[in-house]
């Protein structure tokens, strides 16, 4: 190893690339974690040991607020030196991160940050880890793996975000027949519809913690002063579901044709129940399908095989030596 890295400058170069790579990541690796513990100590101070509960909520606010701080810096320190993060299609970019619960403003930088390091990445460790074996691959096979791992760091990322908004929508279309049936009882019970939004957020935190945070997001729209169709339509375009969607545009024409909420939300509510059970119905009458695959792949040949096991043993002894005889 010593030999092939003492004649080869190619060599030479891409162990002393690796060795800078990891060592700036270690050094940046070890600042976030030095600057998290500080902020962490310094919250915990300020709160007292009196309030557990919140400082808990506070420490974690606090953690991702300086993790997000950390990817926006690193990002803007890349764009600093001349490479440009901006993607061409920006706003899909940026409706599929928010889709998948990815809501800072740097977002669409760091995921193309993120595909540019893993397209380098992994083909380089593969070259790497080639040539530290004792035979080398072919220039084909490096050059075949290696554009593999290239697309794998290219698209892996995009099917991460999809699959990860996907069980976003999931979890709000499951939870929101419950979050308007509470508040139904809300509105019927005297509140308004923002009040009746901060209740529902606040009780729903544990059960539903997306929904819960759309409501208390739109509750502090709201007393920030927007207006209620402002508040309702960013409601809907956070949440990228088409109930809630359509939700916020019964609302936004009830509060102008001044018609009543609760008959609006007990409607709406009735709709969402009936179609989450059409949903629980098409998934079970899909398991019927679903399962006759293993059955035939697995169970078949097995039940084939057993059955015809005896008449194979009968034929091998006794029709194969009468026929020899013959």
């Amino acid at each position: 190893m010593t030999d092939f890295l003492a004649s080869s400058s190619a060599a030479r170069l891409a162990v002393l690339v690796l060795v800078f790579m990891a060592v700036a990541v270690g050094a940046y690796l070890v600042m976030a974690l030095v600057g998290s513990r500080l902020a962490v100590r310094g919250a915990l101070v300020a709160l007292g040991a009196n309030r557990a509960v919140a400082a808990e909520t506070t420490i974690g606010s606090v953690k991702f607020q300086d993790r997000e701080n950390a990817w926006s810096r690193l990002a803007d320190m890349i764009e600093r030196t001349g490479l440009d993060l901006t993607d061409t299609k920006s706003d899909r970019l940026r409706a599929k991160l928010v889709a998948a619960g990815f809501t800072s403003p740097a977002a669409p930088r760091v995921f193309t940050l993120l595909r540019l390091v893993l397209v380098i990445a992994l083909p380089l460790a593969y070259v790497l880890l080639s040539y530290l074996r004792a035979t080398p691959p072919s220039f084909l096979m490096l050059y075949l793996v290696g554009s593999f791992l290239a697309l794998m760091g290219l698209y892996v990322p995009n099917l991460y975000i999809r699959a990860k908004a996907d069980k976003r929508r999931e979890a709000i279309v499951n939870g929101f027949p419950d979050c308007l049936d509470l508040m139904l009882v809300c509105v019927e019970a005297g509140l308004g519809i923002e009040a009746a939004m901060d209740r529902v957020g606040r009780e729903m935190v544990h059960s539903h913690p997306l929904v819960a945070q759309l409501l208390s997001i739109a509750v502090l729209q709201l007393r920030a002063g927007a207006t209620r169709e402002e508040a309702y339509r960013r409601l809907a375009d956070m949440a990228g579901v088409d109930e809630i969607r359509s939700f916020s545009t019964l609302l936004i024409q009830s509060d102008k044709l001044g018609t009543s909420i609760s008959t609006t939300l007990r409607v709406y509510a009735a709709e969402m129940r009936e179609k989450r059970r059409m949903r629980a119905e098409e998934k079970a009458h899909r398991l019927p399908v679903l399962i006759s695959i293993p059955l035939v792949v697995f169970m078949l040949p097995t039940m084939i095989g057993v059955l015809m096991l005896p008449a194979s043993v009968y034929m091998v002894r006794q029709i194969f030596p009468l026929m020899m005889r013959g």
